[in-house]
């Protein structure tokens, strides 16, 4: 266990706090969510910065990370649809791209390739927690009819759907290419950006 470790655990940990605020009877509850929401969100900078600072990159962190990130995203997707704020199928487009790549993932881990987090990846993950915020938020205006929550929900599902197709599209070139996958498969690790 390391610091940037204990960040992704912390942030972890956050989120039946957060999903206590949101869905419980508490006075203010909104707004305290709003705050633990946007706390887990930025320890999800700090874990990164401190591994790469103190060269403290491990195996459990590179798992931690990425789960941490689907687990609050998704949790707060599915209590906004328990409030009626948000409509089932787009939480579920959203649950489903971040499965079928953590997916993706285990399937290249097994041919030894390495498919790290996308530029892509991130910005798709800071559209989905902005639209988040403001779906909880609601300022209750509009313009020309259209809730800015909305709108912001729209462009996240839009970066989600485009981030999964580039990450299946980078990662089908990568193990067609990958030794395991061959039958003179030597074994060794291959690393990709993606």
């Amino acid at each position: 266990m390391n610091l940037p470790n204990a960040i992704t655990l912390f942030r972890i940990l956050l989120i039946p706090v957060f999903m206590a605020f949101l869905l419980g009877t508490i006075p203010y509850g909104a707004a305290f969510a709003v705050g633990t929401f946007v706390l887990a969100a930025a320890t999800d900078s700090l874990d990164g910065y401190f591994a790469r600072r103190r060269r403290q990159v491990t195996t459990l962190g590179a798992f931690l990370d990425p789960l941490a990130d689907k687990l609050l995203v998704s949790s707060a997707l599915l209590a906004l649809v328990q409030l009626g704020k948000l409509s089932a199928w787009v939480a579920m487009v959203i649950i489903t791209r971040e499965f079928a790549v953590s997916g993706l993932r285990m399937v290249a881990a097994a041919e030894k390739v390495v498919i790290a987090a996308s530029m892509m990846g991130k910005v798709k993950t800071a559209a989905q927690m902005v639209a988040v915020v403001f779906m909880i938020i609601d300022p209750g205006w509009s313009l020309w009819g259209i809730k800015p929550s909305t709108v912001l929900m729209g462009v996240a599902v839009i970066l989600t759907l485009w981030s999964g197709i580039d990450y299946f599209v980078r990662a089908w070139d990568k193990l067609r290419m990958s030794p395991e996958s061959s039958p003179q498969g030597s074994g060794k690790e291959m690393k990709t950006r993606e």
